[in-house]
């Protein structure tokens, strides 16, 4: 890596000044691993002329790992935010980790309302959902980022601990199956055939890709998806197998999405699935496969309209922060958690994702006033309506 850092692409990334966001964007598209994008968020910062407030404390080693906790900064070439008398009072530390799919909207509220506020400092980290949520529990986090529900076994976790928490959904993700741009007889899948893929009883097993159907080649079928710590894992095998956590173990896994890209794009016989935002950005490294509608028979693309309304399922789901109760009474969290549900739904489809319906955020915001503590959901729950599911304690 250090190769690469000291290359002309490096430096005339650095040298232009993108924002954390922009340049989440690019790294996204171009598929560069997580601590090579560590290495270019700290070159920005050392880059800046005149860092804000909110920008300060040490850069991240370029060689940390993902769990790392980054910090939001301001865009550079943005004109700063005149920030109120209310705001200059707030200060403070506040401290996000978990979920690399709700990451990129935690990231953006974060470098938005550091704009508004200055003084208050926020490092959102990437350690998966689940190891998002043992920082959580072992009281280590002010928030949490989730791709599903809080299990039973993380709830009592907390509840031994002494945390109690708000649930707040904040975004619509689809997960998309995908395939290498040369993968040439793939053009949809049904779940019952991912489900004869993905299935622990076809590890060493199902191997080759007519196995799935015999019209297909004679070719070995390489799978590659998010590993058991992953939020992405546990709501793909209850949609797509039955059961949360039953999955072959015989794919390549990484908790970094861009790793799982690289891999589909560089296999002509791979097949993979992660959150339907990575694959929009990386189209032409990947292809996006269709999956038939179980209720319609229709084969359905993932996309912000599809998984909307609906069509698309049983891959389309709710994605989370959990807020502790006793970071929120601290008046800086308050006022972050309140920015971050007032602009979830344009922030959210700015780095793409999809926003839910106003009536979702309405009873999220009021669940948030009320301080309602616990979970909602019932573990891990396909084709739920989110309004129906934030109605259940009305």
């Amino acid at each position: 890596m250090e190769t690469w850092r000291n290359s002309q692409a490096f430096r005339q990334l650095t040298t232009e000044q993108l924002s954390r966001r922009a340049l989440l964007r690019r790294a996204a598209v171009t598929g560069l691993s997580v601590p090579i994008v560590a290495a270019l968020l700290a070159a920005c910062r050392q880059a800046e002329a005149t860092p804000t407030p909110a920008a300060g404390g040490a850069a991240p080693s370029p060689t940390a790992p993902a769990a790392t906790p980054t910090t939001a900064a301001a865009k550079p070439t943005a004109p700063a935010a005149t920030p109120t008398a209310a705001a200059a009072k707030l200060s403070g530390l506040i401290a996000i980790d978990g979920s690399s799919t709700v990451f990129p909207i935690s990231e953006a509220v974060a470098e938005e309302f550091q704009k508004q506020y200055p003084e208050v400092k926020v490092t959102v980290g990437i350690s998966g959902t689940g190891g998002g949520f043992k920082k959580f529990c072992a009281k280590e986090t002010d928030i949490s980022d989730a791709s599903r529900p809080i299990k039973d076994s993380e709830l009592q976790t907390c509840q031994q601990n002494g945390i109690e928490f708000i649930e707040l959904p904040v975004a619509f993700d689809g997960l998309s199956v995908v395939v290498n741009p040369q993968n040439d007889w793939v053009d949809q899948l049904t779940v019952e055939e991912l489900k004869t893929m993905w299935a622990p009883e076809a590890q060493g097993t199902i191997t080759r890709w007519n196995q799935i159907r015999p019209e297909w080649p004679d070719a070995p079928l390489n799978l590659y998806g998010p590993g058991t710590d992953s939020g992405t894992f546990d709501y793909f095998t209850e949609a797509i197998v039955g059961k949360s956590g039953a999955s072959r173990g015989d794919y390549t896994a990484s908790e970094d999405d861009n790793v799982l890209v690289q891999g589909v794009a560089g296999d002509v016989n791979a097949l993979g699935y992660f959150g339907l935002a990575y694959a929009v950005q990386n189209e032409g490294r990947i292809k996006i496969v269709p999956i038939i509608n179980p209720k319609t028979g229709e084969p359905v693309m993932p996309s912000l309209e599809t998984v909307k309304n609906g069509q698309y399922v049983p891959l389309s789901r709710p994605i989370f922060i959990y807020v502790s109760m006793t970071a929120v009474e601290r008046p800086e969290v308050d006022a972050f958690v309140r920015f971050y549900l007032q602009n979830a739904a344009t922030l959210s489809e700015e780095v793409g994702y999809i926003p839910l319906p106003d009536e979702a955020y309405q009873l999220a915001a009021e669940r948030f006033e009320k301080r309602k503590t616990g979970s909602v959901f019932q573990g891990v729950e396909v084709g739920v309506s989110i309004e129906d599911v934030l109605r259940r304690e009305q």
